[in-house]
């Protein structure tokens, strides 16, 4: 029985060294074919391996020195060959890092600053489905997208939603699991669903805040 125990645990062990060196042979950068497909990949940067699922990477630019983890979803537009009305649809900036199984959905603009940082799972979106018609199941209602923009060194916590129509300044904090539906000013800390600033820097020193500016 010890013996069995042992060959299985070598087995295992060489199971996790072997899917971790495919892990990083998959890893796609600016010179592999996949990162080809991209509007633009900027030297240094890399998509971890497996990732999410994604389409429409012609419209989507990533700067330099930026790392996308794996299991994050790249897309712009609806389904794969559609034609998109603005180029870039999602622009990544350098020196970002966007967390594990992180969504970020364009179909109008998305654009993250410079050395903006996500935990795991974030979900980003330019695009809502209507829902003024009660005639017509919302999920088949036309959507309206508006345009969804971070600002530079940004930090979007775990679970964070980032809602159309967002504009988040400069130096900002946005909580795990806040939900994002108003502008965000620059050097602030906003938290909740909906999102409100609870901190805010007024040029020399950090204060706290009980309302939300939009």
């Amino acid at each position: 029985m010890g013996i069995k125990i042992r060959i299985q645990t070598l087995i295992g062990s060489w199971f996790r060294r072997l899917s971790v060196a495919l892990n990083r042979i998959s890893i796609i950068g600016p010179t592999s074919r996949e990162g080809r497909r991209f509007g633009r990949f900027g030297m240094g940067s890399a998509i971890g391996w497996p990732t999410g699922a994604g389409f429409g990477e012609e419209w989507i630019w990533i700067g330099e020195d930026t790392m996308i983890s794996s299991y994050v979803t790249l897309s712009a537009g609806m389904g794969p060959d559609q034609e998109m009305l603005t180029n870039p649809v999602v622009k990544i900036g350098d020196r970002c890092l966007i967390g594990r199984g992180s969504s970020i959905i364009g179909h109008w603009s998305i654009e993250i600053g410079d050395d903006v940082f996500t935990g795991m799972n974030v979900y980003i979106t330019d695009q809502n489905h209507g829902y003024e018609n009660l005639e017509e199941p919302i999920g088949t209602q036309t959507p309206h997208e508006e345009a969804v923009s971070i600002g530079e060194g940004s930090w979007i916590g775990s679970g964070a939603v980032i809602l159309p129509g967002v504009t988040i300044g400069k130096h900002v904090v946005v909580g795990a699991n806040s939900v994002v539906t108003g502008n965000v000013p620059d050097n602030s800390v906003v938290v909740g669903a909906p999102a409100r600033v609870i901190r805010q820097h007024d040029g020399s020193s950090w204060q706290r805040k009980h309302r939300f500016s939009s």
